[in-house]
């Protein structure tokens, strides 16, 4: 196994974010409500990233801070997602959405 290099790092961050962002822009195009839960994203920055243009999106993805977090800060969320089955699914959506609302209420 070889060592990574801070170059590789940056590079894999790189990756990272521009997969971030033409996601971010594919959920929101195919359904801007369901792509701003998902994401848990609110509706100004909704409007962002659906105005980038595929210049600005690797732009922006160049840079060395991942643009992109785990937005589950909550212990009963990460839990119930890494649960098996149905029942820790529902759970796990209810918590999101419950996280999603407080954020933009």
């Amino acid at each position: 196994m070889s060592a990574t290099t801070p170059s590789d790092m940056l590079s894999e961050i790189n990756e990272i974010n521009l997969s971030y962002l033409l996601l971010a822009q594919r959920l929101l195009g195919e359904d801007r409500t369901d792509g701003m839960f998902r994401m848990g994203i609110s509706e100004p920055l909704a409007d962002v990233l659906t105005q980038l243009t595929a210049a600005q999106a690797v732009r922006l993805a160049a840079s060395s801070q991942l643009l992109c977090r785990f937005r589950f800060d909550e212990h009963a969320i990460l839990s119930a997602l890494a649960e098996k089955g149905k029942a820790a699914q529902i759970h796990s959506a209810m918590l999101m959405a419950d996280q999603s609302a407080d954020q933009t209420g």
